[in-house]
């Protein structure tokens, strides 16, 4: 049997500008999303071709939603088998799952960007970037920036509606992220009437976001912060408590997506005792994390067993 195991990383947005909605109903964004090198682990098993056995079989991940169905694996298992039959092979895979959900870190987003990528070796399909970036972007916004960072594209500015993606490149940087035990509904908070949909569009992002000592300041924000700290008090306390660590950490505390994660940039100088003194004070949940490195391999993990 052949099998692949991918990384399956979470993401931070290092600012959320909501700009206008369309007439759809999705809202035009501009961001730039980081992935880290925390996330989830998928181990994908090709199997014998069979009548009885389904196309895919899915470990770990119960309770995530409604039927193993409306899972975002099974959903880009679903997408690639329709769109290419005679490649498509029975295939188990098994989700270690660390990325919360309702956190604003994509962990679903980016599973389903790793089934994707896996079962395009797998399958032997062969598809061209741009192939794969359109086939996620009919499976959700986010999922696009996720095959992004699979193949070595770990920083990318987004516009659209998050899937038009620009590659950047961001100096490494280690953040505390800390992770409220709070489960917030995008939908929700996308229609909360205090949400701010009119954030001027910015013609020069590529050349502001080049300046990373700046872009992490006032104007740059994420739209939903005040929405999700008024829904959620451990969000607010979440991120009282990071504030209070800015002038040491030497970062500005935000949050990412549409919460409930939020994160602070980390100086290289701050020392390991004082990193560790952090995370033991957190009011929640708490992680050192870094930026996905483009040196870190990932979809060439394969192997016959």
């Amino acid at each position: 049997m052949q099998t692949l195991s991918l990384f399956s990383p979470a993401k931070i947005n290092l600012f959320l500008h909501i700009t206008g909605q369309r007439d759809d109903g999705y809202h035009n964004l501009q961001s730039v999303f980081r992935a880290l090198n925390f996330g989830d682990e998928l181990e994908f098993t090709l199997l014998s071709a069979s009548d009885d056995v389904p196309l895919v079989t899915l470990i770990g991940a119960d309770g995530l939603t409604e039927t193993a169905a409306d899972n975002l694996i099974v959903k880009a298992a679903a997408l690639l088998a329709d769109n290419y039959p005679k490649a498509a092979k029975p295939v188990t895979i098994t989700l270690n799952k660390r990325i919360p959900t309702g956190a604003g870190l994509g962990g679903g987003s980016s599973n389903c960007a790793a089934t994707l990528v896996a079962l395009n070796v797998l399958w032997e399909l062969d598809l061209p970037l741009d192939e794969l970036l359109l086939l996620a972007a009919a499976l959700g916004a986010d999922v696009p920036f996720f095959v992004f960072a699979q193949c070595q594209h770990p920083d990318a500015i987004a516009t659209g509606i998050g899937e038009q993606l620009t590659e950047i490149t961001l100096p490494d940087c280690d953040y505390l992220l800390l992770l409220p035990e709070v489960h917030l509904a995008t939908a929700e908070l996308f229609c909360d009437l205090n949400l701010r949909k009119d954030a001027p569009i910015i013609d020069d992002l590529p050349a502001q976001v080049s300046d990373f000592a700046e872009q992490f300041n006032p104007p740059f924000h994420n739209a939903f912060e005040p929405i999700a700290t008024a829904y959620a008090p451990d969000v607010a306390a979440a991120l009282n408590y990071l504030r209070t660590l800015e002038p040491a950490a030497g970062g500005v505390a935000r949050m990412t997506g549409t919460g409930s994660a939020v994160y602070l940039p980390i100086v290289a100088s701050v020392d390991a005792d004082t990193r560790q003194a952090w995370l033991e004070r957190a009011p929640s949940r708490a992680f050192i994390v870094s930026n996905l490195k483009t040196a870190e391999p990932n979809a060439a993990d394969v192997a016959d067993k």
